[in-house]
């Protein structure tokens, strides 16, 4: 006998939680027919790079810290060392601002390719040449919060203080607010921090969809643009990840032919590639991402590359949910 779906469940947060709530997560989203993206000029893809650009801004007692850094370093499964600094990985951190990021520039500036920073704010503060290149490239430069630190724990006061410092970085360096925020390792209450706050067009802390999404938790649109772990070279800092730049190369571009195969289907995505200047930035793993972005550019009529800025903006002005009134004049 068929299944008589209608009596199973109900809309999302229709269900009760164990803290007392309805559950605020949504497991159905688009679903079986998710919407004609509608992407410029036909595009079956929408690629966003994405540079994290964190160095400078991790655990270390020389940031007033407790503890030093352990995660994604040439060191796989580091551990911090309590109330010491840990030398190497200091100069593992270092070796991306001070080289990984100026390969990755070419490397990306070169062929005119549009990238979207998601900068840590007290490590743009660090790096004034840095900044200068991003500005001069006319990069997008997103918050990715003032430290590279897990907010988990981080109590509402000093998250709130952070988010609006880096919001201040921003506007004094780059001459204007960030328009996305992605924490990376946010808690529950970061994206109602984010949205209270005002200025925020989208953020990414997400891995939910292929598309963007709308979320209302604030009783408002407010847009997700979902990032990736998975398109991302931080699994050259994990066990059984990438071990050499072609895999990765080959990772990145089966993903995107599938997805361009989907586009052609009459289901264009997005795809994000997640980059960070001490992974990638090293040189045999960049050889690997430059065949991936020479892929890019024989897809070129299929591929759609831009800023998460651009598709945010882009889905403000075709995607905005119906009964809420019109897009917010800054956002189209």
């Amino acid at each position: 006998a068929r299944m008589d779906i209608s009596k199973v469940g109900g809309p999302p947060g229709s269900l009760p939680s164990q803290y007392g709530a309805p559950d605020p997560r949504d497991l159905v989203g688009y679903g079986e027919r998710p919407p004609d993206a509608k992407w410029p000029g036909g595009a079956k893809v929408a690629l966003s790079l994405v540079l994290n650009y964190e160095e400078g801004a991790e655990n270390c007692l020389l940031h007033g810290d407790g503890e030093s850094e352990k995660l994604l370093s040439e060191i796989v499964g580091a551990a911090a060392y309590k109330g010491q600094r840990h030398a190497n990985m200091e100069s593992l951190y270092d070796y991306g601002s001070r080289a990984g990021f100026w390969r990755l520039h070419r490397l990306i500036t070169s062929r005119r390719l549009p990238c979207t920073v998601f900068a840590c704010g007290m490590a743009l503060e660090r790096n004034p040449e840095a900044v200068r290149a991003m500005a001069d490239a006319n990069w997008e430069v997103a918050s990715h919060g003032y430290r590279w630190i897990d907010y988990q724990e981080v109590d509402e006061a000093t998250e709130r203080k952070h988010i609006a410092r880096t919001v201040q970085v921003h506007e004094a360096l780059f001459g204007k607010a960030p328009v996305g925020m992605y924490q990376g390792k946010p808690n529950v209450n970061t994206r109602r921090f984010v949205v209270e706050l005002g200025n925020f067009l989208y953020d990414s802390d997400s891995y939910a969809d292929d598309l963007p999404y709308w979320n209302f938790e604030s009783g408002k649109p407010h847009l997700i643009v979902p990032y990736t772990l998975t398109e991302n070279d931080m699994r050259f800092a994990t066990p059984n990840g990438f071990s050499t730049g072609d895999e990765f190369f080959h990772f990145l571009r089966d993903s995107l032919d599938y997805l361009v195969q989907e586009g052609k289907d009459g289901a264009p995505k997005m795809m994000s590639v997640g980059l960070h200047c001490r992974l990638v930035g090293h040189p045999g793993r960049a050889a690997g991402l430059a065949k991936f972005l020479d892929h890019v550019d024989k897809q070129k009529s299929d591929v759609w590359v831009c800023t998460r800025e651009e598709i945010a903006r882009h889905w403000y002005t075709n995607h905005y949910p119906a009964g809420h009134g019109s897009p917010p004049a800054h956002a189209c």
